[in-house]
C-alpha cells in the first residue's frame, strides 16, 4: 500500500509536480493533434466557432455557455481517444466488450456535439 509520504516522493511536491503535470497535459494535447484526425477536425471547428461565438453573445452567461460547451466537445474527444488507446493496446482481436467501450466513447462525443449544437442554437435563436 503507497503511503502518502511515498506518494510525495514518487510525485514529488509543488512547483516540480505542477510543471510535471502541464508537460504531461501538452504531450497528450500534442499526440492528439497529432494521431487523432476527429480532435484535429474538432480543433479547427472550435477555432472557427470561438470568434464566432465571443461575437454573437450578448453577455458574460452566453459567452461561457458558447465557449464551454466547444471545450467540451475537446475535453470528451480526448477521453474517448484515451479509452481507444487502451483498448487497442490491450489486443487487437475482436471482443464484445472491447468494441462496447469503443462505442460508448463514440456515444459520449456524439452527446457532447449535440449538447453544443442545441446551446449554440438556443442562444443565436433566442
Amino acid at each position: 500500500m503507497t503511503t502518502k509520504k511515498n506518494a510525495t516522493k514518487q510525485h514529488g511536491m509543488g512547483l516540480k509536480r505542477i510543471c510535471k503535470a502541464y508537460s504531461y497535459s501538452m504531450q497528450g494535447l500534442q499526440a492528439a493533434f497529432r494521431h487523432e484526425a476527429a480532435f484535429s477536425e474538432e480543433l479547427l471547428l472550435i477555432a472557427i466557432m470561438l470568434p464566432i461565438g465571443m461575437w454573437v453573445s450578448d453577455n458574460s452567461i452566453e459567452r461561457t455557455l458558447l465557449i464551454g460547451s466547444l471545450f467540451l466537445i475537446l475535453i470528451t474527444e480526448l477521453l474517448n481517444s484515451a479509452i481507444e488507446a487502451v483498448v487497442d493496446r490491450i489486443g487487437s482481436e475482436h471482443h464484445e466488450l472491447a468494441g462496447r467501450a469503443k462505442d460508448l466513447g463514440s456515444a459520449a462525443v456524439f452527446l457532447t456535439l449535440v449538447n453544443a449544437l442545441i446551446i449554440w442554437l438556443f442562444i443565436l435563436c433566442g
